[in-house]
């Protein structure tokens, strides 16, 4: 990481600068061992000779631990004229000291020499970019204890006052800064959906992830006669160009966990495949034909185009006694997540697919027809394009609430960040919710690799909450998801 500043206001969120020419008079790098010495001497000076807030030393176990980062300021002449560091929280009650997302920034130095003149911007900017330094490495908590004399500088860049504390005897306040990764991830996935549907969805079917068919049943919630459900997703086009296979795998993944998320019985499905010519429509329906065998959910017709743009979307039908809705929950219930931690992130897909699916086989597949059965919730989604925060926030909006996530009781796979987890699409993962203190469910045998958990839950409000093991409760989603109102 290395970016050229002259105004600190070059160093912004995310990493994006404006163009810098040579002259400017100082670059923001990660630090080698030996900037990381000069950051070291220059903390030496300003925490224990200047202003005496430590004695002999201000180093401590965080500077040995490998995940920490160290930015510093260097001038073109290589001298170090600032620094900070930054490294995740391993908080007490995290179980298993795992990844949970937080990260704190600490030891904010800037040399004596160069508080003044050309170098007045050091300090900003190193706040900055450790800001975006932080979102990089998977922050979606990012604080830090500041000396009061330094508050007004980081609420001008954006930090808000949450707490006091002490550092070495000495007042300090807690402050943190607003990570937006899941707020940019609902606006881009799901934001406008009221405004572009809402006028043609009836409240009923509001927060559902399939709709009853009209004249089948006798309602949702409250259906005792056996209903027809249906449920429709498109892929990505991009997606279908880049992975066909896969395209067709998770055409048919994500229409039967739409059917399962109701409580209801897939039957059959029927596709659209658009594509440039025979030989990649084959490899789509290859993906497609093996998802539908695998899931025992067999294709009962569909449309193939050929000689245009790459297109795939899946209707999948599927029979209901009792349909669960997506907005059945109420304040004071928990929010509970089943989900298949097994497999692995999609290779070309980076973070953002998690595949726990392509490995089970056909008996583990089809066991997951029983899973929310066996939960018998409240009100039940399957988790989305948006991530369990995304659509978390989704059952509570359609249930006329807000949720709140305790993070560290969330199901995390061992090789997946807390954030990227949170804001993944993964293979199957339910979050549903159900009245609090109720036991834990016995979920079908054959489906003995799901991990299930309670892990947060509604309240009156809006929106969705992070809870952290500290107590801190962090704003992920400001306000509703998707517009479309409460069911």
């Amino acid at each position: 990481m290395s970016v050229q500043v002259r105004d600190p206001r070059d160093v912004v969120l995310l990493g994006r600068v404006r163009p810098a020419s040579a002259s400017a008079p100082f670059t923001i790098v990660e630090a080698d061992a030996r900037l990381l010495a000069a950051h070291r001497a220059l903390r030496h000076a300003a925490f224990v000779e200047e202003q005496g807030l430590f004695v002999g030393s201000d180093r401590d176990a965080i500077d040995d631990d490998p995940r920490t980062r160290v930015l510093v300021a260097l001038t073109p002449d290589g001298a170090v004229v600032g620094g900070v560091r930054l490294h995740p929280v391993v908080h007490p009650d995290a179980p298993d000291e795992r990844d949970l997302g937080w990260w704190r920034g600490g030891r904010l130095v800037v040399a004596a020499g160069a508080r003044r003149g050309p170098t007045a911007g050091v300090g900003s900017a190193l706040v900055r970019a450790a800001c975006a330094a932080a979102e990089s490495a998977g922050a979606l908590r990012f604080d830090a204890t500041v000396q009061p004399t330094h508050v007004p500088l980081f609420e001008r860049l954006g930090w808000r006052a949450v707490a006091t504390a002490e550092v070495a005897g000495r007042p300090h306040v807690v402050m943190d800064w607003p990570i937006a990764r899941v707020q940019r991830l609902v606006a881009a996935t799901k934001e406008p959906l009221g405004s572009l549907v809402g006028a043609l969805l009836g409240p009923d079917l509001r927060g559902d992830d399939a709709a009853l068919v009209p004249g089948t049943g006798v309602g949702v919630g409250v259906g005792t006669a056996p209903g027809m459900v249906a449920a429709c997703d498109a892929i990505l086009p991009s997606m279908v160009e880049r992975d066909p296979e896969w395209a067709g795998w998770c055409a048919v993944l994500v229409n039967v966990n739409d059917v399962l998320a109701m409580g209801a019985e897939p039957l059959g499905l029927l596709d659209a495949v658009a594509a440039r010519d025979a030989s990649f429509a084959r490899r789509i329906l290859r993906g497609l034909a093996d998802a539908a065998d695998a899931y025992g959910v067999p294709v009962l017709g569909g449309h193939t185009q050929l000689g245009v743009n790459a297109a795939l979307s899946v209707t999948a039908l599927g029979r209901v006694d009792a349909p669960v809705p997506g907005g059945g929950g109420s304040p004071g219930e928990v929010l509970r997540l089943t989900a298949d931690l097994g497999g692995g992130w999609r290779r070309g897909q980076g973070a953002t697919q998690w595949d726990s699916t392509s490995h089970r086989t056909p008996t583990e597949l089809r066991a997951l027809r029983g899973v929310v059965p066996a939960l018998a919730p409240s009100a039940a989604k399957d988790v989305s394009m948006s991530g369990l925060v995304g659509t978390a926030g989704m059952l509570a909006e359609a249930s006329g609430c807000r949720a709140v996530l305790d993070v560290a009781a969330v199901p995390v796979p061992a090789d997946a960040r807390a954030a990227d987890w949170l804001t993944c699409f993964p293979g199957f993962a339910m979050i549903t919710a159900e009245p609090a203190g109720r036991p834990d469910p016995v979920l079908p045998p054959d489906a003995g690799f799901l991990s299930s958990a309670v892990c947060g839950g509604l309240e009156p409000g809006a929106g969705v909450g992070l809870r952290w093991p500290d107590g801190v409760v962090t704003e992920a989603v400001e306000g509703p998801v998707t517009g479309l109102g409460a069911a």
